[in-house]
């Protein structure tokens, strides 16, 4: 079945369909790689046994929206084939039926389980948390020299730093900050003395910090709700990579090196030499 899927959209992908009405459609199908795509209704019309979408998804198509997949090629792709952009709001009505690369999955879910295990051992995951936050408290305590200790009000560990005040510590894990900002839970902030932020990006290294006054948080960020968010553009004066204000709370310069992506590594060096000058 896949090898016909794919050749209808290496079929169709030749040449431009610009008087057609597949503009229309709300569900396409990828195939060999995401460079080529067929709307579904021109499959059901060359393989009438196809009537609808789970037909292919008993074959192991996934659908996912095309908004989840954020794939420019497919945007390209239906500009080339129908002479006009695809618009946001189309988009969001738009689902794409793909093949996952089953053994390659199944594989790289063994090499996470098999590094889930080393971090096991290492003692950097201890619970049911996701990884990206159990790393960020272990980035955070290696660095700021916190001291984790079980939580006497809640489930989970505390952590405090050498002066004995409570430190929330919080993960932001992509590339680059969401508009709204990082987010904080306002009760979590209220029973903390500081926050430390650590922003890490998606190879799981550090990407910049901040290590902010809880009521400083409280008093310049707060509103009526229950969450509040620190966005870049409101503390770019506290980044690590920007300001040297909070570097005295480094514990172990050695780790936040070691863990630091490329581009905060420079940001410190140059900070550094500046500083040495």
């Amino acid at each position: 079945m896949k090898e016909k899927i794919f050749a209808l959209a290496k079929e169709f992908s030749a040449s431009s369909h610009g008087s057609s009405a597949y503009d229309a459609d709300q569900i396409f199908v990828m195939g060999a790689d995401s460079l080529s795509y067929v709307p579904l209704s021109f499959i059901t019309r060359k393989y009438p046994e196809i009537t609808e979408m789970s037909h292919l998804q008993s074959k192991d198509f996934v659908y996912s929206s095309s908004d989840f997949l954020d794939s420019e090629n497919f945007q390209n792709w239906y500009k080339n084939q129908f002479g006009k952009k695809l618009s946001a709001k189309q988009g969001h009505h738009i689902g794409i039926l793909h093949l996952p690369n089953e053994s390659l999955i199944k594989s790289t879910v063994n090499q996470i389980s098999d590094c889930f295990s080393l971090l096991r051992q290492q003692y950097i995951i201890n619970n049911g948390k996701n990884m990206p936050v159990q790393l960020a408290e272990w980035y955070a305590k290696m660095i700021f020299g916190l001291k984790q200790v079980k939580s006497s009000s809640q489930r989970g560990f505390d952590f405090f730093n050498l002066e004995q005040k409570r430190v929330e510590v919080m993960v932001d894990w992509n590339d680059r900050s969401s508009p709204k900002g990082a987010k904080l839970k306002k009760s979590l902030v209220e029973l903390s003395d500081y926050c430390i932020v650590v922003y890490i990006n998606s190879s799981f290294l550090i990407r910049d910090l901040v290590y902010l006054d809880s009521n400083y948080i409280l008093r310049k960020y707060s509103d009526k709700g229950h969450t509040i968010f620190l966005k870049d553009s409101s503390i770019a004066d506290y980044f690590f990579s920007a300001s040297i204000k909070h570097h005295n709370k480094i514990i172990s310069k050695s780790a936040l090196i070691n863990f630091a992506s490329l581009q905060l590594k420079a940001k410190l060096d140059s900070m550094s030499q500046v500083s040495q000058a």
